[in-house]
């Protein structure tokens, strides 16, 4: 069994449910140490985060993911006990396999064959490790963030371990993601007897009209990176439960994953813009600001990795959902994302190749060669 799916078997045993550390990052911390990076643990709220370095000089490179885990779901569904990690066929099975304990303990033992031949390298190396990703990420990477930028901590490149991958390892990267808004919107109607529906006013009714209008508009085109900004309705909810009542309000819960070719502040203008002429109540979540990475020297180094040891070049995308690195983008640093296979990601029986874990680790290590031992890449 090699390092890389032994440390995911030890991560994959401890059910780690958000924002519940459960060891997780006591176990990597001492695999840190043991190759000289300093350690620092921050706490905020209920979420343990791990900040660690190897190097005191910049420039500054940054592995980040995080060590919490979805609900299992029924357990009895599982072929195998989900905090059970069992191999077989040559996969890992366990939740966490893939999203993303693979990847973390992939990165460690990247980092550690890269220090053991490199003890002296230049620059700095880092882990930005959290528990609080699947959960409300209110507590972890953005406050860690916040604690580096206080201390004048800049990071220059990061790399997040998310299954970015779609039909095989690392044929993807993400160098980008869109922005996520979500509107939580009450209209106020008047409630009634459906047989006398004056001086009722029934929000359904307002809602109709005002529904076709918000699914039809083109928000706008896209770009070179970004799909058009897209609009998904998530929830609507109204009615007594009665057949002979009008209701008198309807709450409408809906999201938009936008590109940067639109703000969230114009999304927002132009959405109640729609509902000028209905009474009603309207708030606004942003859950995550658009960010995009240049092929510049993190994708080169990174797409440079996978060619040598896969054979062939990754895609940029920045389609799917949002990452922690919404979180480190807006400081200036370069983000990029990839990692396992994401066919299983949250589903019961979540799994990742062994061989697939093993490519991963070095591919990890590849980076870290391109990035902080070439001359070239470390001129800012």
């Amino acid at each position: 069994m090699s390092r890389t799916t032994a440390l995911a078997i030890e991560l994959i045993s401890r059910p780690s449910l958000t924002p519940d550390n459960f060891g997780c990052q006591e176990l990597l911390t001492r695999r840190l140490q043991a190759i000289g990076f300093k350690i620092e643990r921050l706490r905020f709220g209920e979420v343990e985060n791990l900040w660690a370095t190897h190097g005191d000089k910049g420039p500054l490179f940054v592995f980040a993911g995080h060590t919490d885990v979805v609900p299992t779901g029924p357990e009895d569904q599982w072929r195998f006990p989900p905090f059970s990690p069992t191999l077989h066929d040559g996969f890992l099975y366990g939740r966490g396999a893939v999203d993303m304990k693979g990847s973390v303990a992939a990165m460690i033992t990247g980092c550690e064959r890269f220090i053991q031949q490199n003890p002296e390298h230049p620059g700095t190396i880092g882990f930005l490790i959290t528990s609080d990703e699947e959960g409300p990420a209110t507590d972890g990477t953005v406050k860690v963030i916040d604690h580096l930028e206080q201390q004048g901590t800049k990071i220059d490149w990061c790399l997040v371990g998310e299954p970015s991958s779609r039909v095989k390892l690392c044929d993807t990267i993400k160098n980008g993601r869109r922005g996520s808004l979500n509107g939580y919107l009450t209209i106020h109607g008047i409630q009634g007897h459906v047989g006398y529906p004056k001086p009722g006013n029934n929000p359904i009714h307002t809602l109709a009209p005002f529904l076709e209008k918000l699914c039809s508009t083109s928000w706008d085109s896209g770009n070179e990176f970004f799909q058009p900004t897209s609009l998904q309705v998530t929830n609507i909810n109204s009615g007594t439960g009665a057949d002979n009542v009008i209701p008198g309000n309807l709450e409408l819960l809906f999201n938009f994953r936008y590109s940067t070719d639109v703000t969230s502040n114009q999304l927002q203008k132009r959405v109640e813009g729609m509902l000028s002429n209905c009474k009603h109540s309207l708030n606004w979540r942003n859950s995550g600001l658009p960010f995009l990475t240049k092929p510049g020297t993190l994708v080169a180094a990174t797409q440079a990795a996978i060619d040598t040891v896969c054979g062939y070049t990754a895609t940029l995308s920045t389609t799917g959902g949002t990452s922690d690195g919404r979180f480190i983008a807006p400081t200036g640093a370069e983000v990029i994302e990839i990692g396992p296979i994401n066919e299983t990601i949250h589903k019961i029986n979540e799994r990742v190749g062994v061989e697939e874990l093993d490519q991963l680790s070095i591919i990890y290590e590849k980076i870290l060669e391109n990035i902080v031992t070439s001359p070239k890449v470390l001129v800012k």
